[in-house]
């Protein structure tokens, strides 16, 4: 789970979806008020997670999977990356910018 520079407390699973739901860069901690952002290293790994929900497709390419297992792994696999992707998110107290 993500833990604020600034006051060293670590954010729960529901706040941190809650932050990371908005379209604003920043996300003001819910202990502190501080600012914080997104660090660049985890701004790299979420594409990666996003992915996994296409496993499924890459999958069909070798084995031919019946269509309903197809479809019906794409949105287990969708929850599992919505579960899991807190806790890969890292926090900054100044915003990197990705290059």
């Amino acid at each position: 789970m993500p833990t604020c520079q600034n006051c060293h407390q670590k954010w729960t699973w529901t706040q941190t979806i809650k932050k990371t739901m908005t379209l604003m860069p920043g996300m003001s901690c819910p202990w502190c008020g501080e600012i914080q952002y997104q660090s660049k290293k985890s701004r790299k790994r979420a594409p990666f997670l996003s992915l996994i929900v296409l496993l499924p497709l890459l999958l069909n390419l070798f084995f031919n999977l019946p269509s309903a297992i197809l479809l019906g792994l794409i949105p287990l696999l969708a929850i599992i990356v919505f579960i899991i992707y807190p806790f890969f998110i890292d926090l900054s107290s100044t915003e990197e910018f990705p290059f």
